[in-house]
C-alpha cells in the first residue's frame, strides 16, 4: 500500500478502513490528500481480498475541508502576470484534478461506508457525497460552506448530493452556508443512521461493512454497478441493461455455493469467483 501522510489503511478480514490521519489538522484537505486519495482507493480497489471500505477520521474531526493555508493559490488560478484567461485555465486544469480525486471514491467497485464524527465541513460534503452510505456520530457537524468564503462548491456536492437528499434541502444548505447537526442530517437522509459518539459510528460501519463483505463480492460489486448504470436511464432501459447484465454475469461459482450451502442449511462461503 502507498505510504501517505495523511491517510492510513488498515484490514480486518475483507474490510479496510481507510482513515484521514492528519488529526492536527483537523484533516485539512491539502495537497497531500489530494495527490494521495485517488493512488490509494485504486489501490483498494485492485486487491480481491478487500470486498468493503470504511472511511473514517482520526481525531476530534472527519474534516475540516479544503486546507486554504495550502491550497488557497488553486482558488486563483495563479497570480503574476498571467493574463485572465491563463489563469482561467489554469484553474479549471487544477479544480478538474481535484474533481478525479474524489470521483476515484464514487468510481470505486467495491462499496465506501463513511463514518463521520465532529466537523465535516465544504470539502467534506464533496467526499461523503462520493460514498455509497453514510452513518454519523452524534456530535457530527455538517455545512456546504463554501458561499461563506465568496466561492461555488465545485468537486462534487452539488452534482451528487440532489439524488442523496433532494434539491429543496441541498438549495438550503447550499445557499446558506449553514451547519446542520447530526439529527437533521438523518432528517433529511444524508446519513442512513446517528450514533452515540466516534467510536460507536466507526463499530457500526465496520459491521456493516462485514455485513457486506460476507456476501458474494461478484453481486455486491455487480450491483453498485449497476444501481450507478441505471442512475440517468428509465426504468425500462435499467431493466433491459440489468438483464444483459445478468445474462453475462450470473453463472459464477459463488451462485452454486449460494444454492449448495442452501439445500445444506448451511452459511456460504463466498469467494469471488
Amino acid at each position: 500500500m502507498t505510504s501517505s501522510e495523511v491517510f492510513s489503511v488498515e484490514q480486518d478480514g475483507h474490510v479496510a478502513t481507510l482513515w484521514l490521519d492528519s488529526p492536527e489538522r483537523r484533516n485539512a484537505m491539502g495537497p497531500d490528500f489530494w495527490n494521495d486519495l485517488p493512488v490509494i482507493v485504486d489501490e483498494l480497489s485492485e486487491d480481491d481480498e478487500v470486498r468493503a471500505i470504511v472511511l473514517a477520521a482520526k481525531g476530534p474531526h472527519f474534516t475540516v475541508g479544503l486546507d486554504l493555508k495550502t491550497m488557497g493559490g488553486a482558488a486563483t488560478g495563479g497570480g503574476g502576470s498571467r493574463s485572465q484567461a491563463s489563469r482561467g485555465m489554469r484553474f479549471v486544469k487544477e479544480v478538474s484534478r481535484l474533481q478525479r480525486s474524489i470521483t476515484a471514491v464514487a468510481d470505486c467497485p467495491k462499496p465506501v461506508v463513511a463514518a463521520i464524527h465532529g466537523y465535516c465541513i465544504g470539502g467534506g460534503v464533496d467526499l461523503i457525497s462520493a460514498c455509497d452510505v453514510r452513518l454519523a456520530s452524534a456530535d457530527a457537524k455538517f455545512s456546504i460552506r463554501e458561499t461563506k468564503i465568496a466561492i461555488v462548491a465545485d468537486v462534487g456536492t452539488l452534482q451528487r448530493l440532489p439524488s442523496i437528499i433532494g434539491k429543496g434541502h441541498v438549495a438550503e444548505l447550499a445557499y446558506t452556508g449553514k451547519d446542520i447537526d447530526a439529527e437533521r442530517a438523518r432528517q433529511i437522509g444524508l446519513v442512513n443512521d446517528v450514533f452515540p459518539d466516534a467510536d460507536g459510528v466507526l463499530k457500526g460501519a465496520r459491521e456493516m461493512a462485514a455485513e457486506i463483505a460476507a456476501n458474494s463480492p461478484i453481486a455486491v460489486q455487480g450491483t453498485k454497478h449497476v444501481l450507478k448504470a441505471c442512475e440517468n436511464r428509465s426504468v425500462e432501459e435499467g431493466l433491459d441493461y440489468v438483464g444483459v447484465w445478468n445474462a453475462g454475469m450470473m453463472q459464477s461459482n459463488d451462485l452454486i455455493e449460494a444454492m449448495t450451502a442452501f439445500m445444506e442449511k448451511r452459511p456460504p462461503v463466498f469467494k469471488g469467483e
